[in-house]
């Protein structure tokens, strides 16, 4: 029973937190197996959300979208693939964001910001113990996998950490951020990425006093967000 009290004590306290939610990401697919996507801004006025700029074009994981582990479960199919480590799919769902993270010592953004020193890895190992975590690499940290955040290319020059998975349950999927595309349509291991001068926009708009979230769906499950987040179908 306590177990129990505690768990809708979470939810509840994170629903407050949907309600309170100023700012919206919102990244949708044709359907599950589109590795495009339109990626729209709104912000809330009078309980609706108003689009903010034009939308964009963006790319995802190379296998699609897959349910992923975000803040608020939406109901969907049983048979809708699932994200899972390696898979080559963006995880769908509602997640919060930050922080956000650069090759340089500081950025244009509102949001908690992180050098990503030659030493930050984020570790995909989902055997570790630090599995799914932004970690400094240290002796007594023990993994077999990881990626390092500052790279030779540009991909991490800047980024935004997205919550997927945050209790790092084994298997489920690892290490998702808005990166810097690689070239227009060029699909990711996973991630959502962009041409630069689009996501450093988006960074400096983010106002974590705003509640921002990330909603990353296929088009099928619109009109049922939007029961939620009135506006952001239109």
């Amino acid at each position: 029973m306590k177990k129990f009290i505690i768990f809708i004590f979470l939810l509840s306290n994170f629903i407050t937190f949907l309600n309170a939610s100023e700012q919206l990401i919102v990244v949708i697919t044709d359907d599950f197996n589109t590795s495009t996507a339109q990626l729209k801004r709104y912000e809330k006025k009078n309980n609706l959300f108003i689009q903010i700029g034009n939308a964009i074009t963006v790319n995802l994981g190379r296998n699609g979208l897959g349910w992923g582990i975000g803040n608020q479960p939406i109901a969907h199919l049983e048979n809708d693939p699932q994200k899972h480590e390696g898979d080559g799919k963006a995880p769908a769902g509602i997640f919060t964001l930050g922080p956000v993270f650069g090759y340089k010592d500081t950025l244009a953004t509102n949001m908690p910001y992180i050098q990503a020193s030659n030493d930050l890895i984020c570790i995909d190992d989902s055997r570790s113990a630090h599995y799914n975590q932004l970690k400094k690499i240290r002796p007594d940290i023990e993994f077999n996998s990881f990626e390092w955040m500052r790279r030779s290319d540009n991909f991490y020059e800047i980024g935004l950490t997205v919550h997927h998975n945050t209790h790092a349950i084994a298997y489920r999927g690892s290490c998702i951020f808005f990166h810097v595309e690689k070239a227009p349509g060029s699909a990711t291991a996973g991630c959502t990425s962009m041409q630069y001068d689009h996501l450093k926009t988006l960074l400096s708009w983010l106002d974590p006093k705003r509640n921002p979230l990330l909603i990353q769906i296929p088009a099928s499950y619109c009109s049922e967000v939007e029961k939620q987040f009135q506006g952001i179908c239109n």
